[in-house]
């Protein structure tokens, strides 16, 4: 007896759609006639396209299935295709490295955008504006630091790595406080959320039982 396993069987080209589709295109393929492999081709695409729903939301998602089909088929199929066929060589095409950044951020917690920040406000002449920049700034790296850090800090600190960021070109003016910002641990949060369904329930039961005995009352 003779077993039929993957392992023997042709590799799968594109295995999102399955070998089923794979050996439709292959029949496609071998039909004598273009008007044949049109119509077979046309419904071929409207299964793909529905065992892959999510290629919906692609832009120009028609244009990917039949670039799919010619690569199944080993851009071998004579199809009458809506789209200017793809080759062998636009598949090996890769994208231009993009590079990474190579500047080195100060503090992690903060990010580079609190730096690219400061810079702003160093080249910013209006004074008043200049004041409400610096204390937004402020504000967000002492959000930033609790939620990186997971506790409290002291506005002493902030400051102090805001002058440091800044090479001393920022600074706070006095009598500001910074915004409160407190880190809050989820498990406190789904506790503070169950001790409320909790007492709901409590004020819903006792609510009842008030009312059975008032009716209990009246019908004495």
């Amino acid at each position: 007896m003779n077993f039929d396993y993957n392992t023997t069987r042709s590799e799968l080209i594109l295995a999102e759609y399955g070998r089923n589709v794979q050996n439709m295109v292959k029949y496609i393929i071998t039909l004598p006639t273009k008007e044949e492999r049109n119509k077979y081709a046309q419904a071929v695409i409207d299964l793909m396209g529905f065992l892959n729903p999510h290629l919906r939301d692609v832009a120009d998602f028609k244009h990917k299935l039949w670039d799919h089909l010619h690569i199944i088929s080993n851009y071998q199929i004579d199809v009458d295709s809506p789209y200017p066929k793809p080759t062998p060589e636009t598949k090996e095409i890769k994208p231009a490295h993009i590079g990474y950044p190579q500047q080195r951020i100060r503090y992690k917690h903060y990010g580079r955008t609190v730096e690219k920040l400061i810079e702003t406000a160093i080249a910013e002449e209006n004074p008043e504006r200049k004041a409400g920049m610096v204390q937004g700034i402020a504000n967000f790296m002492k959000m930033a630091y609790v939620q990186w850090n997971k506790d409290n800090v002291a506005d002493e600190v902030i400051l102090k790595n805001l002058s440091e960021l800044s090479g001393g070109a920022l600074a706070l003016e006095e009598n500001v406080n910074l915004q409160k910002v407190e880190f809050r641990n989820q498990n406190n949060r789904q506790n503070n959320n169950n001790r409320g369904r909790q007492n709901n329930n409590k004020n819903r039961q006792n609510n009842n039982n008030r009312q059975r005995n008032n009716n209990n009352k009246q019908r004495h």
